[in-house]
């Protein structure tokens, strides 16, 4: 990786944060409202996602996918969803187990 590339992801990482501070300032309960993000699966705030398309990313995906853009890595939304199935898989496998285990204590 060169310095161009840290440098893009320093700066990525530096908007992505800012972003969900400026959420919870204009809206503080956004800290606490939870979605299931389209990419990962997991339960995330709302504070620092953005509504990509038919998607919605929770804050670490839009880092993820706003630097795979930006690096060339995918092309937009629906390639990001595609390349970010087994994350959802496992996520949803890790939901079941533990919902497993719950009914059987």
């Amino acid at each position: 990786m060169d310095n161009s590339q840290k440098q893009i992801i320093e700066d990525m990482q530096n908007v992505v944060h800012q972003m969900k501070i400026d959420d919870i300032e204009e809206n503080p309960e956004s800290k606490f409202e939870m979605f299931t993000c389209s990419a990962c699966a997991k339960d995330a705030p709302l504070a620092g996602s953005i509504q990509y398309s038919k998607y919605r990313l929770c804050n670490d995906c839009v880092l993820l996918y706003e630097l795979s853009l930006k690096l060339n890595k995918i092309k937009d939304i629906n390639e990001f969803i595609e390349k970010t199935e087994d994350l959802r898989l496992n996520e949803m496998c890790n939901f079941i187990k533990q919902d497993s285990l719950k009914e059987k204590n």
